[in-house]
């Protein structure tokens, strides 16, 4: 997948230093090309970028099949998965396709 501005493609070797290492909130979009649901998403994932990028709301992609290592390590098994980290700590999951809405009431939570 292509990178936008707002969205960062994150891999295994660059995770830590991306996320677990930043301040403020973080949300990271688990997700493989054949997989049908993460289509849905990833618009979704890119329009929250937009909208909360003068919030200071980073967004990035992990595709699974490429970051195994990253996958495993937050025990992914189902995708898409949206892990949310605040201060680089994973405080937050939502799995499958979810409604715009959705996300959003858990990244005001975590703001």
């Amino acid at each position: 997948m292509a990178e936008t501005k707002q969205v960062m493609t994150v891999t295994d070797d660059t995770f830590t230093q991306t996320i677990e290492e930043s301040d403020g909130l973080a949300l990271v979009d688990f997700w493989a090309e054949w997989c049908g649901p993460c289509r849905i998403v990833g618009p979704v994932v890119e329009e929250l970028a937009g909208d909360y990028a003068d919030k200071g709301v980073k967004v990035g992609k992990v595709d699974v099949d490429e970051n195994p290592r990253t996958a495993s390590r937050f025990g992914i098994r189902s995708i898409p998965s949206i892990l949310f980290f605040k201060d680089g700590a994973h405080v937050d999951t939502v799995v499958g396709a979810v409604p715009k809405s959705h996300l959003e009431k858990k990244i005001q939570e975590h703001l």
